[in-house]
């Protein structure tokens, strides 16, 4: 009996301590004005909600290529005789940049043009006779076509020497040269590259679900590591015609001017183009309360509480979120505290002159 009445007054001990500190946490925790714990503000910073202008923001990746690509070869078997180009140099179109050994060539195009001298002067004296009579119609017809073979020989050869002559198809910048004097090409052996970089084609991949936000002619921004992410400016060329069935995507082709040649074939760039341009309700991400699939905000009311109040979301963009539905410009949310509140809690916002304290401390500090 004596052990079970320790027991006893030993429970009698820990419930009056719990109904203690019951007492001192929720009852006796009293500010010195009186007012009770539960009803202290919790300290809060709010924001006003704005408008702004808003887009719908697409980002890709994209490869860069030459308006214009040409690798430079031979079209005959012979052995390069002068060259008359440096690595990355630009050119003009038409330049010559190749000679090849034409020496027969040559030979065969000045025995042409003695051969065509001599038929021309056999069709006038020809042609002179038939107008005086001392000839017939069909001995002019045959000097006629004599005449015509020998002008159909001389530009065979002339062709063949064209052909030992490798010019720039348009202007651009060269590459690295691949070949020396004296060396033996044939046709498909590679001589240098020739890029159009006046203007760079940038091709890059859109998921199908944006294509009805793309448009010829809409602008892009586009940043390249290599520069220190400055943004080049281009318009959309084209859109492919196909939606790739394995990536679900379809190729886009912009074009960047590109008169400092800064940028250069198969450089990775990133893209950012936008669409739906549109003004929205914006407030900052920290405001956002995500419970399961639905979001929150605290509004603060007139009387210093606040109400959890439900909103819908748009675009995200840099620590800002538009809202679609729930909330009205002019009114003001919680962006930081929220943890602390529910609906009815009552609040403080920082005051001015302690603001300016911290802000006069800040400047004194610095």
């Amino acid at each position: 009996m004596k052990r079970q009445g320790t027991i006893l007054i030993w429970s009698a001990s820990l419930l009056l301590a719990a109904a203690g500190g019951y007492l001192i946490l929720f009852d006796g925790g009293a500010d010195g004005d009186g007012r009770r714990g539960f009803d202290r503000t919790t300290p809060v910073e709010v924001q006003t909600v704005t408008t702004g202008e808003f887009a719908d923001v697409i980002e890709a990746l994209g490869t860069t290529r030459a308006n214009e690509s040409v690798i430079l070869t031979a079209q005959v078997s012979e052995t390069v005789k002068k060259i008359n180009f440096e690595d990355g140099m630009w050119v003009m179109e038409g330049t010559i940049l190749i000679e090849l050994t034409n020496s027969e060539e040559v030979a065969l195009v000045r025995e042409r043009q003695a051969a065509v001298k001599e038929a021309l002067q056999q069709f006038d004296r020809i042609r002179d006779l038939v107008k005086t009579g001392n000839a017939s119609q069909a001995a002019l017809d045959l000097r006629t076509r004599s005449l015509e073979e020998e002008r159909s020989r001389l530009a065979a050869a002339e062709a063949r020497i064209a052909d030992r002559i490798i010019r720039a198809p348009f202007s651009g910048v060269l590459g690295l040269r691949n070949v020396s004097q004296g060396t033996l090409v044939s046709p498909g052996t590679p001589i240098t590259t020739l890029d159009d970089i006046d203007r760079i084609k940038l091709d890059f991949s859109v998921p199908e679900r944006f294509i009805s936000a793309l448009a010829d002619g809409q602008t892009i921004i586009a940043k390249a590591a290599a520069y220190n992410e400055q943004p080049f400016v281009g318009i959309i060329l084209t859109i492919n015609s196909r939606v790739d069935p394995v990536t679900r995507a379809v190729t886009v082709r912009a074009i960047i001017p590109n008169l400092d040649r800064k940028l250069r074939p198969g450089m990775l760039m990133t893209v950012e183009l936008s669409s739906n341009h549109r003004t929205a309700l914006l407030i900052s991400e920290s405001a956002i309360i995500p419970v399961g699939r639905e979001n929150f905000v605290f509004v603060l009311q007139e009387d210093m509480t606040v109400q959890r109040i439900p909103v819908s979301l748009g675009t995200r963009r840099r620590g800002k979120v538009e809202i679609t539905a729930g909330l009205e410009a002019g009114q003001r949310v919680v962006t930081s505290g929220t943890m602390r509140l529910r609906s009815g809690s009552k609040v403080s916002l920082p005051s001015a002159a302690g603001s300016g304290q911290r802000q006069g401390r800040e400047r004194g500090n610095s």
